[in-house]
Order: structure tokens, then sequence, then C-alpha cells
């Protein structure tokens, strides 16, 4: 049987990218784990990590007993989430990773009567842009992920999506209202632009278009904030993008309107609850997958002006 320190150890060696980095985060000495990988090599009798820099790297031995310690720990964590289930949800934990834009819906309601629901579950909220939620989901340092305008990832499988278009977000009473039609990229040259930051979906949504339009955003705010967005329409200083359910509730109070854009691929977005593909998720994941499709507004329905529209 393989000895599961050395594989543990040589999983953070692989996901550090260094010995020294692993030891570190391990809380134990370089030497330790030094020994612990040159025992496994001896006992397989083949190379499993190789220098590369300043660091370390796996051989293709080396990945294959990263992806087997992987696959090891899922199907332990199954079969004890399996136990809980017979247990009645008992007690489990769930790490979700997700970015701002989802938080206000995500804490108003959902996550608080899931918890009272079950009790025993222990939930960890991991915020994140885009990229950086697709990555911890591949770390399986998170068990789902809520993603607005993800890019195609054959390694994740999707279990709730809705249609929510990036929209315009302006103040009241603003010009670009008046113009009663959809709104191009070209019509915000002559206002005050904040962007968020390029790891969170949104912004790469627009710069995907602003590219295939050939226009130069010139933004006045860089964030990487939601909230600091918000302010910016709200305040009257300028204009930003967002889909309509992040700001519902000012829309419903008067305080910020939302213009649809002229681009298909814009109003197509969608927002999703992924996990990693292949992976047996934990009873208690799939429970909150449930709960977070019925009742975030986010995925329980399309967007409500996609809903308005519909002629059902």
């Amino acid at each position: 049987m393989l000895n599961q320190r050395a594989l543990t150890y040589l999983n953070e060696v692989i996901r550090r990218g260094s010995l020294r980095r692993a030891a570190a985060h391990l809380n134990v000495d370089a030497s330790a784990v030094s020994r612990q990988l040159k025992a496994l090599e001896e006992e397989l009798d083949t190379q499993i990590c190789e220098r590369h820099g300043r660091g370390m790297r796996a051989t293709a031995a080396g990945q294959l007993l990263v992806h087997h310690f992987h696959a090891q720990r899922a199907s332990e964590e199954a079969v004890l989430s399996q136990l809980m289930a017979l247990q009645g949800l008992a007690k489990g934990e769930v790490r979700i990773a997700v970015g701002e834009g989802f938080i206000a819906d995500l804490i108003t309601a959902p996550l608080g009567t899931f918890m009272s629901a079950f009790a025993g579950i222990n939930v960890e909220v991991r915020m994140a842009g885009v990229n950086e939620a697709m990555s911890l989901l591949k770390d399986r340092e998170v068990d789902i992920a809520l993603l607005y305008a993800p890019p195609v990832d054959p390694q994740l499988y999707c279990h709730v999506e809705t249609r929510q278009p990036l929209d315009v977000i302006v103040p009241p009473n603003h010009p670009l209202i008046e113009l009663k039609r959809p709104v191009t990229l070209h019509d915000l040259k002559d206002w005050p632009l904040a962007l968020m930051d390029n790891p969170f979906g949104m912004r790469q949504m627009v710069n995907m278009v602003a590219h295939q339009e050939r226009i130069h955003l010139e933004a006045r705010l860089h964030t990487n904030s939601v909230s600091v967005l918000k302010n910016f329409v709200r305040s009257g200083i300028g204009v930003t993008f967002m889909p309509e359910i992040t700001v519902i509730d000012e829309i419903k109070r008067g305080e910020i309107c939302t213009l649809p854009m002229r681009y298909p691929v814009m109003n197509g977005t969608r927002a999703q609850i992924v996990s990693l593909k292949g992976q047996e998720l934990p009873v208690a994941s799939t429970a909150c997958i449930d709960h977070l499709h019925k009742g975030m507004r986010f995925f329980s329905a399309d967007a409500p002006r996609l809903l308005q529209q519909s002629p059902h």
C-alpha cells in the first residue's frame, strides 16, 4: 500500500511548486518532506519529481500518483458523505467559492435557511473572481462554485444555469435612457466608466465585446468590488456594467436603472453553479446546490426582464 503521508507531501510539493513552500504549508521540516519523497521514489523505483527553475514539478509518474491521491480522497469523502446521509445530514461541511456579485443574493435568505435546516452542516464561503473560483475547484479547495460569465471548461460540471444578461447600469434620468434602444459601447465613450478588474467574469465579457468591436474602453475607475461599482453609479459619477439581479434592490428604490446592451453575447451571459467533473460530491454539497437553486434569485429563474419579455 502506498504511503499516505508521502502522497500528501507529494501533492503539496506539486501544488505549491517547491519543496520549501510545501513544508511551510504542512508545518514540517523541508528535510522531512524530502525524505518521504525519496523513500517513495525508492519504493517505486521511479522518479516522481524533478527540478524546474527554482521549483519542483511532477514527472509523468508523479502526476499519476497525485491523480490517484485525489481520487482516493474523493472516494473517502463520498463514503463519509453517504454515512452522514444515513444519519440525516447530522454533520458535514460545504465549501463554496463565490463572486461578490452573488453575495447579497446568497446571504439575504438562502444561506441562512440552509444552515437552519441543516444545523450540523458548516459552510465555508470564499470570495473569488471567476478565474480563481475555477482554480479553487480544480485544486479541490472548494466543493462548488457560483460563477458569472465563466469560460467553457471541460473539467467542470454545470448543475444549474440561468441567463443573466450583462447590462449597463446608470443613474436615474441619465441621458442614455433617452436612447430608447439597446446601448452600444460607442454610446458610452462620453461618460465616465467604471470597470471590474480582469479576473472577474463581468470584465472578461466586456473585454471580449470591446475586442470584437475594436473599441478601446477608457475606464476612470478600476476596482475589484461590486459595492464600489454600485456606489459609483448611485452617486451619479458615471456608468458601469452589471447583471440586473445584482442591483435589483437599488432598482426598486429608484437609485439605479439598467439598460440592455445591443450585443447577443452580453444578453446571453450565464450564471452557473458548478463542481469538478468526475468528482462525487458530498451529500451536504448536493443538498446545498438544491437549496441555492430554489432560493437564490440568480439561480431560480432567468433575469427578471427576460421573464417579462417571455410570451409565456
